[in-house]
């Protein structure tokens, strides 16, 4: 017998202690799979349409991949799919319109092509092909306030 505590208060001082314990190594899990601190990402595909925020070296870069067709267009040079990027400052929030980049593509079958990203007003975009069904390898190499973040992601073409 414990003098001077109830077997209630005992429980209670174990199910407390047990609870400071976890919360921080839950947290601790999430966050980690979460990517969060400069290299944070996120991407969501929607009919038609994928999209992913990624931030590199402060500049954070917003992604969209659509296919042509959903847009009612088509390209001179038979591209199939738009992509299209605009970069923010990670901590202000405020878009960035001075930019450059590329864009390379990498298909299943390891087919490498490289796009210059085209100015449309402060949001960049490139045309590009996926003949194959596949996961494609995306790079956007860019240069923006005198940083060159390298953003990657994969894109799942059907």
């Amino acid at each position: 017998m414990i003098t001077g505590l109830t077997v209630k208060s005992v429980k209670k001082g174990l199910m407390w202690g047990i609870l400071a314990i976890s919360i921080p190594v839950f947290a601790g899990i999430t966050l980690a799979g979460s990517g969060h601190g400069d290299k944070s990402m996120d991407h969501q595909k929607m009919e038609g349409e994928f999209k992913h925020h990624m931030t590199m070296e402060g500049v954070k870069a917003e992604f969209q991949v659509m296919s042509l067709a959903s847009m009612n267009m088509k390209d001179s040079d038979g591209a199939t799919h738009h992509i299209m990027v605009k970069f923010m400052n990670a901590d202000s929030g405020e878009q960035i319109k001075e930019a450059v980049g590329r864009i390379k593509v990498i298909s299943p079958s390891k087919k490498e092509t490289v796009v210059d990203l085209k100015d449309y007003s402060g949001i960049y975009a490139a045309n590009v092909t996926f003949e194959e069904a596949g996961k494609y390898g995306v790079i956007c190499l860019a240069k923006v306030d005198g940083k060159k973040p390298l953003y990657k992601f994969w894109y799942s073409h059907q």
